[in-house]
């Protein structure tokens, strides 16, 4: 009767400890959503790798390309959120080595105007939550730069049936970085099983954030791309922008600040400097962006499908497509007369390693049964990762999303840290034709086409029951990495 009664006790506190961290309140700034604010110099860069029919592969990088040119150009401040900052990456492809020039540019910044204040963000995943020690970040700190790693611990569980034993059994043993004996799955230097019981939490601060003055003013960056010679090859998005809005963006980082115990007082003091510099210049007749964060990405997705009508015209382009009431309102719009392109990465490489479609590839075969158009990128070895979503409405604007966020479960829902831009503009306006033509030499360079930058929906068509329930409980469980 004793073992029962404390089976029983222990299953309760389980119960209680996965619901209370799946459903407690948000800490302070969370899905944070700023006012639509008039933007200023406004510019869309991407990152594409094209693959030619005679097995060649080029490379084009504009985004961090375009965020080295700010890091250079900064006098005073500079902020750099980014979820995956490091070297790991496979051995048998040749990669940029993007984390070590991020660090360079910023240490060399510092050098060169030593009172320079610069603020690095970043995710313990990079630390193997606290196991291994990061060469850069020591470089980083040596040179006086701050590092704030992300307390992750305040955010809701995404992944409740192994958080909650985590968190009565585990949380509380910290880590050691010297004392790794097993080997590393996500890097070279040993692993601690105290940092493999911390993986399967699978949440993060998934944020790509960059901030800095230049000439006078403060621009910043939001993208989908990581500085990490992993991620290198991949194809991804960035929107950089001036203007009112980029005080948002301060706000949505001090809160990231605030959860992980730093001290603010700096982000204060700069974002003061920043509203102070915009109401100085008032902006007329200038594209709006709202900055977005979490689930309010989640909702202005939702508006932006459901207001559309037919005739006009919806076109994604994602990294992972999961969430429920996004594949839904897409069938709906779909079923109205909206014209709906979907692009989809074939979730079949991760790093060297092989995946296995889940779940792009049962949303696609849903999507597809429901008449949906679905292509899927060329890719060999790197990822589609851009997360952006056009909407050209029939008043001849275009409504822009791009950012950090898939639209998952887990990206959406107030469990990860994101940040996205939504933009409207004349469909004619620099940057909304160069987001269609992005999209749109994408989806037309087929099979016959040189690049081949994209497949028709058979390449990678998977109408499997199995599959599709096992994304499904994956998607509602958490029981996931996407």
């Amino acid at each position: 009767m004793t073992l029962k009664l404390l089976a029983f006790t222990l299953l309760a506190l389980l119960a209680g400890l996965g619901l209370w961290h799946s459903f407690k309140p948000l800490p302070g700034g969370m899905a944070y959503q700023g006012e639509p604010l008039p933007l200023e110099n406004t510019e869309l860069w991407t990152d594409t790798t094209q693959h030619f029919p005679d097995g060649s592969s080029q490379i084009e990088h504009e985004i961090f390309d375009g965020i080295f040119r700010l890091i250079e150009q900064a006098e005073q401040f500079i902020l750099l959120d980014m979820f995956l900052f490091n070297s790991t990456g496979p051995d048998d492809i040749p990669l940029r080595p993007l984390a070590q020039q991020t660090a360079d540019a910023l240490i060399a910044r510092k050098h060169a105007r030593p009172e320079i204040d610069i603020l690095v963000i970043t995710d313990p995943l990079n630390t193997f939550y606290g196991g291994n020690r990061s060469a850069l970040f020591g470089q980083l700190e040596q040179a006086g730069i701050e590092l704030v790693t992300t307390r992750l611990t305040p955010l809701r569980d995404s992944n409740p049936a192994w958080s909650a034993l985590w968190r009565l059994c585990c949380q509380w043993l910290g880590n050691n970085p010297d004392g790794g004996w097993l080997a590393n799955a996500l890097g070279t230097e040993k692993a601690t099983v105290r940092s493999y019981l911390a993986l399967p939490n699978f949440k993060a601060n998934h944020r790509k954030v960059v901030v800095a003055d230049t000439q006078g003013d403060f621009r910043a960056v939001i993208t989908s791309a990581n500085p990490h010679d992993g991620s290198s090859r991949h194809s991804n998005i960035a929107l950089a922008f001036s203007g009112p809005a980029v005080a948002d963006v301060v706000r949505s980082e001090r809160a990231v600040v605030r959860l992980s115990g730093a001290n603010t007082d700096r982000i204060d003091h700069w974002l003061a400097h920043i509203e102070s510099i915009s109401q100085q210049n008032p902006l007329q007749n200038s594209p709006k962006g709202q900055v977005l964060t979490e689930s309010a990405i989640r909702d202005k997705t939702l508006t932006m499908i459901n207001n559309s009508q037919p005739g006009e015209a919806i076109d994604l382009a994602m990294f992972y497509l999961s969430h429920r009431p996004i594949i839904e309102a897409l069938i709906a719009a779909q079923r109205r007369g909206v014209e709906l392109r979907v692009l989809l990465d074939a979730n079949k490489d991760a790093f060297g390693h092989e995946k296995n479609g889940i779940p792009n590839r049962p949303v696609a075969n849903e999507l597809h049964t429901a008449g949906v158009t679905v292509r899927w990128c060329n890719t060999h070895g790197e990822q589609c990762h851009s997360k952006l979503m056009l909407y050209t409405r029939a008043d001849g604007t275009m409504e822009l999303l791009a950012g950090s966020a898939n639209f998952t479960r887990r990206n959406l829902d107030d469990l990860n840290l994101e940040s996205d831009l939504w933009v409207v503009l004349d469909a004619h306006h620099p940057v909304a034709e160069k987001a269609a033509t992005f999209f749109e030499q994408h989806w037309q360079h087929g099979p016959g086409h040189s690049p081949v930058l994209s497949l028709p929906w058979p390449a990678w068509a998977e109408p499997s029951a199995s599959r599709y329930w096992q994304y499904r409980v994956m998607e509602a469980t958490g029981l996931s990495t996407f």
